[in-house]
């Protein structure tokens, strides 16, 4: 049964972001599957917390569009999310709840709770840094940046990551006790874990978007964007590693958040359990 209801909350919610131009028709598929198994192979603690990430990241994304227009086209993938954008955001959070279905452990939880704020932290500090009146600065020298350029922060990006990842953390103690079904950790510490791990998955994002992210540069403008193709016309690398695109810097910051998260939770369980 829990599968079963997986799967129709999974295809309403994907339907509702497909019908509203937030998914691609591969972005809605993978998010059926996705969200199936979330539900399916864990309960609404599971659920809730990439529905959370999935609705406010959608929300924010439609907020002022035609002022974040000049930045997105510097990235790699804008508007709506494909499957690979999906997998990139939620695919080790779906590992860690298969993980937790087939060997139960605490470590699955604190892990998730990281993972999902720090792909908070990082969309809420692109949608909102990018309305930011100053230009981003880089991460490594801290000079001035185009807006959008990877391996930029800017103040109002970073609030928005800390508060981001801070309400990844505050829901799930309240899912926890919701659903009395989780680890024996104090509750209190999960907001912290949040907070901290989306924080840090954040900052490792841009700093792995200044330094080893591939970039290209567009012959015709000579803009430095994330994609292939600019102005109508082929760009050209010029930095970075080839298999370093976006959704690879996703994954490795998705997985330092995840261990901090749980670093922070093992700490506070053995200290105030």
């Amino acid at each position: 049964m829990d599968w079963i209801i997986g799967l129709i909350g999974a295809c309403l919610v994907a339907g509702a972001a497909y019908a509203k131009r937030s998914l691609s028709a591969s972005g809605a598929i993978a998010a059926v599957v996705m969200g199936t198994i979330y539900y399916g192979a864990g309960d609404i603690f599971w659920f809730g917390l990439l529905l959370l990430f999935f609705i406010t990241s959608s929300v924010l994304s439609k907020v002022k569009q035609a002022e974040k227009r000049q930045a997105e086209q510097m990235y790699e993938k804008s508007g709506r999310r494909d499957a690979v954008q999906v997998m990139a955001n939620g695919g080790i959070g779906m590992l860690l709840c298969l993980g937790n279905y087939f060997w139960p452990s605490p470590i699955w939880f604190g892990a998730f709770v990281g993972v999902m704020a720090t792909v908070t932290a990082d969309t809420w500090a692109t949608e909102w840094g990018s309305l930011s009146r100053k230009l981003p600065r880089s991460i490594v020298t801290w000079k001035p940046l185009p807006a959008g350029t990877s391996g930029g922060v800017s103040m109002r990006g970073s609030a928005a990551a800390v508060v981001g990842a801070g309400m990844i953390g505050t829901a799930a103690a309240v899912l926890l006790l919701w659903t009395n079904n989780g680890p024996d950790w104090p509750l209190w510490a999960w907001i912290p874990a949040g907070a901290l791990g989306g924080t840090l998955g954040a900052f490792v994002d841009s700093y792995l978007g200044a330094t080893v992210q591939v970039m290209y540069r567009c012959p015709k403008c000579g803009k430095s964007v994330e994609s292939r193709m600019h102005c109508g016309v082929s760009t050209v690398r010029y930095r970075g590693w080839s298999f370093m695109n976006n959704d690879a810097v996703n994954l490795l910051s998705s997985a330092a958040g995840g261990a901090l998260a749980l670093a922070v939770m093992i700490l506070a369980g053995r200290w105030f359990g």
